[in-house]
């Protein structure tokens, strides 16, 4: 199983990214997906998750109203959406899959990572 990360970057504080997700080797439709990142110095923070069909999604209080997840089923990807931010959205973004329908704001509960994207947001 792969999620490759992609679309990060660095832009100015105000601006926008869309970062995308395509897990391989295992049945999108059936895992729900989440977006956690990490800064310098700091610990793995939750960010979005979306449930298997796209319904259900959550945020972290930070980013709700900023940010947006998505997924689509013919693509087999996930999106984050991320609109007005913040020096302090700067950290590396990792995608997250998960067979659990619950706890999908900590980092046990999803069972494959990808490898991260780097966002950086200057002042």
């Amino acid at each position: 199983v792969q999620l490759q990360a992609s679309g990060g970057g660095s832009v100015q504080a105000g601006g926008s990214l869309r970062l995308s997700c395509a897990p391989s080797g295992l049945s999108f439709n059936a895992y729900a997906m989440g977006w956690f990142r990490q800064a310098p110095g700091k610990e793995r923070e939750f960010v979005a998750h979306i449930s298997r069909g796209g319904t259900n999604t959550y945020y972290a209080d930070v980013v709700k109203s900023r940010f947006t997840i998505s997924r689509d089923s013919y693509d087999q990807a996930v999106y984050l959406e991320m609109h007005r931010l913040k020096p302090e959205d700067t950290a590396v973004y990792y995608c997250a899959a998960t067979s659990a329908s619950t706890w999908w704001h900590l980092e046990g509960t999803y069972r494959y990572w990808g490898k991260g994207t780097q966002v950086t947001v200057s002042s």
